[in-house]
């Protein structure tokens, strides 16, 4: 399920979306939270330019709430009405999910929102240092 090729691939593990080679964050953990949102300027393999343009990540909120709902509701649904909790701890605990996978919602979303623009490339080259994309 997760082999490099996979746009899922590149979506989990924070992967380069064209190479699948290395990661695009300088910090590969979400938790170490003053690295969250650091990232190389460009792949070292294939020379992928992450921010394509000023503000490009901008979109990922879209997505991020998007994410966040399906955590919600997940939440909302093992506490409700799987555990049987009342509403107000139900409602503590959505808080709670939302809050312990903020991170990690950031950094998925993010990954998918690059991974809308940019596609994998199985013969994608490493970039000497005159060319430039």
């Amino acid at each position: 399920m997760l082999k490099k090729g996979n746009k899922l691939y590149s979506i989990l593990t924070g992967s380069c979306p064209k190479c699948h080679k290395e990661s695009m964050y300088e910090d590969n953990n979400p938790y170490h939270l003053g690295n969250l949102f650091k990232m190389h300027e460009r792949c070292s393999h294939c020379g992928t330019k992450y921010k394509m343009e000023p503000s490009f990540f901008y979109g990922a909120m879209y997505v991020s709430y998007g994410v966040g709902v399906a955590f919600a509701v997940a939440a909302f649904v093992i506490s409700f009405l799987f555990i049987r909790m009342s509403l107000k701890n139900t409602f503590i605990a959505i808080v709670g999910t939302l809050v312990i996978f903020l991170p990690f919602i950031i950094r998925v979303s993010r990954n998918i929102w690059i991974n809308f623009f940019i596609h994998y490339d199985a013969k994608a080259v490493k970039v000497s240092p005159h060319n430039t994309f």
